[in-house]
């Protein structure tokens, strides 16, 4: 009997009538003989509303706290699926992520996984039940409850179905798979039969809102497939795989077209507009500044270091504790929103014209550029300031739609 793992996002659990889908779907895996294991996000913009409510006790809330705070939400989501399946007839068992087995390290909204004890979760399976997981979070040697960051039920799903040595790991979405380009955003974006570790990895990192990055990470070291769908139709979704199975996929279908977008060099398009770039001039120790950001746990986009001149980017989510960094800085601090547009594919620096095209793209708009950067797998274009989703469209058009 085979093992799944199923994951499902906060807007496929959002209310009552879309956990009732979700049953139906996971039932449908049970029906074929699977067992099943579910792992879970908090409903809707539950985690948003937590951090909020936190936020309005204290502006940077005790790290400890804000996790034991936010591991509710999932909790929510988990049992309330587990009460409607066995409603329906299906034993289940709801678990949090330390009643799972999930050890983690002891970083704060953003915790490593150490190890999965998965003697409860096999115990579950064993007696026919199907076992329904919080994701996001887990406990670290002191028995404190850990969150793994935000998108982290995608890692928490992926780091289970390893440990579990499962099947395969279908992660659902509102989204039925990878595409070329947001489709919310561009309408002509194209959907991916499959797409590398390496390159979904790029994808993840630059902002796409698609798969946490670090789940992407853990499925290429274990060779765990991801098939990445959509919980509100039987579409066929994408399959993040390493490049050998894709190849040996490719090479099994006879009539294999030529044109589709699986031979296209580039494989996504990605606007970021979650970024802030910081500038600091006249700071003797550029370098410290880095360190005490890493040492913070705070995750640092681009960076540039000239004389006593530093810039770099982060994340939104991480501007208050920057921001009492800064404080005990006490200099004069050039703060702003950005938008970082990157365009993945490997072997992408390789092709001049790819180059060319994304420069020309962007032609009237050039002086608000702060940087491009440009690696095998990547050209990514920083903006001083949030710029039209049309530039996107149009990116999308000439680089792709007419390739």
């Amino acid at each position: 009997m085979d093992t799944i793992v199923l994951k499902f996002g906060g807007s496929s659990v959002s209310d009552n009538l879309n956990l009732n889908i979700v049953a139906q779907k996971i039932i449908e895996f049970k029906q074929k003989g699977n067992n099943v294991i579910c792992v879970v996000s908090a409903q809707g913009k539950m985690t948003d509303n937590l951090i909020k409510e936190a936020k309005e006790l204290s502006a940077i809330p005790d790290e400890r706290e804000l996790d034991a705070l936010l591991s509710t939400g999932e909790q929510i989501s988990a049992s309330k699926l587990a009460i409607l399946l066995n409603m329906l007839g299906y034993k289940a068992i709801s678990l949090t992520g330390w009643q799972a087995g999930i050890l983690t390290n002891s970083e704060y909204q953003s915790s490593k996984i150490l190890d999965i004890n998965v003697s409860r979760i096999n115990k579950e399976l064993q007696e026919n039940k199907i076992v329904v997981i919080t994701g996001f979070q887990g406990v670290d040697k002191k028995n404190n409850i850990t969150t793994l960051g935000r998108g982290g039920s995608d890692t928490t799903a992926v780091a289970v179905a390893a440990a579990i040595k499962a099947k395969h790991c279908y992660i659902f979405s509102d989204v039925d798979g990878i595409y070329t380009a947001d489709p919310r955003d561009v309408k002509l974006a194209h959907k991916l039969n499959s797409i590398s570790y390496e390159e979904m990895s790029y994808i993840s990192g630059e902002g796409a809102k698609v798969l946490h990055d670090r789940c992407v990470e853990l499925a290429e070291k274990y060779n765990m497939p991801i098939i990445a769908a959509s919980t509100f139709n039987k579409n066929k979704g994408t399959k993040i795989c390493n490049s050998e199975q894709i190849k040996k996929s490719e090479n099994s279908v006879e009539s294999h077209d030529k044109s589709n977008m699986e031979e296209t060099i580039i494989k996504s398009i990605i606007k970021n507009d979650n970024i802030i770039y910081i500038e600091i001039e006249n700071y003797d120790n550029p370098y410290n500044l880095i360190t005490t950001l890493v040492e913070n746990n705070i995750k640092i986009g681009q960076y540039f270091i000239k004389n006593t001149k530093i810039a770099f980017t982060i994340n939104k989510i991480d501007r208050a504790k920057v921001q009492k960094i800064l404080d005990e800085i006490d200099k004069e601090t050039k703060v702003i929103p950005v938008t970082k547009i990157s365009i993945v594919g490997s072997g992408i620096s390789n092709h001049t014209e790819i180059i060319k095209n994304v420069l020309e793209s962007f032609y009237d708009i050039k002086n608000d550029i702060i940087d491009i950067d440009i690696s095998a797998c990547k050209i990514s274009v920083l903006f001083n300031k949030i710029i039209d989703i049309k530039y996107l469209n149009e990116l999308h058009n000439k680089i792709i739609e007419k390739n």
